[in-house]
């Protein structure tokens, strides 16, 4: 539908409500009170119900996948507020489709409770165990899951200390699927689908890796009988979901709803599994989903060119005072930063997929980043760097290096994380701490304005490339220019 004119008082969204939304609003056609949970999903946030409710939602509004609804979940704190605000709604969601010339609205509802947020987990592990919850999904983000610099599961981690030391009172996510999973093995049920929707390579096998390691720290048999009869499969999500602030709010009202948690999200969404479940899934497939033996393909594409053309974008901007990635993309030097590291770095090392080559992918990334409807902060996207460059940045140039590409942008963009750490915009205003290891990174960027070589001995990050001469050398050449003429110059000179 197109914008619409509200009415004076926006209607609170609520089951006894969706009547009485302005006409035009699309709304859920299925009788939510005949839902019954398939999922438990943890880490419910903005992506996952602009994404994968969404696909759930547009099943059920044919009539199918009733008894797949959705039990929100959380092991965070921080998690409880987002739960009070779905629940005074009856986790219904309002999402708005920002497409650069139009905006419309519709209600989902697939999401039929939130679980509470406890110490312990008791209630998230005895829903877990519920043999008609089928799959476990997450959204906990990149660096989420516990992993060592060499992508293992850290042993050592406190959490994950905590969850071997107390197995049937867990602190994190998998270690309450580890207990749920216990519980169905003793009653005799099979085990749930765990899946992954985080933006990792092969990240359903990091999940394997990560709750059959966590199980293997207490009980063997257990952690055999995940491995061999359960299922994680592999996926790629894709959609540019931007985080809700007052601005969202106040444009829900003007399509004449009060929703405490809606959602924009852009015109494009994509979704490709693995179909490797252990115990039924839904039919995504009908309503847009591509289920294929080859996620590694289509991940690699958008890892490499969407997620990792984030990084090259995000940190250049936040140092120049670029509010947002489409204001990134209008920028005339951080867009031919873009543009060179791109077709010259990245796009050499991807290979394409049906229907689709990585030219013709980055031109698509191109005009999706550009969309000026899409309020992406570069905060936003710069966030938990440390994960981000480890996984969508650092390996691209790893490859680069070992085929003996050039890594001189890519050196470039490790050069602008490394600048914007140290805390300051080139204007002179704080940029805040914006990463779960910010204080460690502030140190080595400071460290690492007198001695470039500072920032690559973070080993946790870098590993053995400190260690390569081409990379560390551009490096350090391109940090120190970067003190000394500032970003804008740099930039342009590189894009030269």
């Amino acid at each position: 539908m197109d914008e619409l004119m509200p009415p004076e008082a926006p209607i609170p969204l609520s089951n006894a409500t969706l009547d009485d939304l302005p006409e035009g609003i699309a709304r859920p056609r299925y009788d939510r009170s005949r839902l019954t949970p398939g999922i438990v999903h943890i880490g419910l946030g903005n992506f996952h119900r602009a994404h994968q409710a969404w696909y759930l939602h547009r099943l059920m509004q044919q009539g199918e996948a009733l008894d797949w609804a959705i039990l929100g979940a959380g092991v965070r704190p921080y998690d409880a507020a987002m739960r009070d605000r779905l629940l005074a709604q009856d986790c219904l969601t309002t999402l708005i489709e920002l497409a650069p010339d139009h905006r419309s609205a519709e209600v989902t509802g697939p999401m039929i409770d939130y679980l509470p947020i406890e110490e312990g987990n008791g209630t998230l592990i005895s829903a877990m165990a519920d043999p008609a919850i089928r799959i476990v999904a997450l959204t906990v983000t990149e660096g989420g899951y516990y992993l060592d610099a060499s992508g293992d599961l850290d042993l050592s981690h406190p959490d994950i200390a905590h969850d071997a030391a107390h197995p049937d009172a867990p602190r994190t996510a998998f270690g309450a699927m580890v207990a749920a999973l216990k519980r169905r093995r003793e009653e005799g049920y099979a085990p749930f689908t765990g899946l992954s929707c985080d933006n990792l390579r092969g990240n359903g096998a990091i999940l394997r890796q990560v709750v059959v390691g966590l199980a293997r720290m207490t009980d063997e048999a257990l952690a055999d009988w995940i491995d061999r009869r359960g299922a994680f499969p592999n996926s790629m999500v894709d959609s540019i979901v931007p985080a809700t602030g007052p601005a969202e709010v106040a444009l829900v009202r003007e399509f004449g709803i009060d929703d405490a948690a809606p959602v924009t999200h852009e015109n494009f969404r994509q979704w490709v599994i693995e179909d490797t479940f252990c115990a039924g899934r839904p039919d995504w497939d009908r309503v847009g989903a591509t289920f294929t033996a080859d996620v590694h393909s289509y991940e690699m594409m958008k890892i490499r060119i969407l997620n990792a053309g984030h990084q090259v974008l995000a940190n250049a901007g936040e140092l120049m005072s670029v509010p947002t990635i489409a204001d990134c993309m209008a920028h005339p030097a951080i867009a031919a930063l873009f543009e060179k590291v791109q077709t010259r770095e990245i796009v050499p090392h991807v290979r394409g997929v049906p229907g689709m080559t990585p030219s013709d992918y980055l031109e698509l990334i191109k005009r999706r980043f550009s969309n000026p409807a899409i309020r992406d902060t570069t905060r936003r996207v710069a966030f938990d760097g440390s994960s981000r460059h480890s996984g969508f940045v650092l390996p691209i140039l790893r490859d680069a290096l070992d085929a003996g590409g050039s890594v001189e942008g890519l050196a470039l963009v490790e050069a602008l994380w490394a600048r914007m750490c140290a805390g300051l915009r080139e204007d002179g205003s704080v940029i805040e701490p914006n990463d779960p290891h910010w204080d460690s990174l502030h140190r080595a960027a400071l460290a690492a304005k007198e001695r470039p070589a500072a920032w690559l001995e973070q080993g946790q990050v870098y590993g053995d490339l400190a260690r390569n001469t081409a990379f560390a050398t551009a490096f350090e050449r391109h940090l120190a220019a970067l003190w000394r003429d500032g970003t804008a110059r740099v930039l342009t000179d590189y894009a030269r």
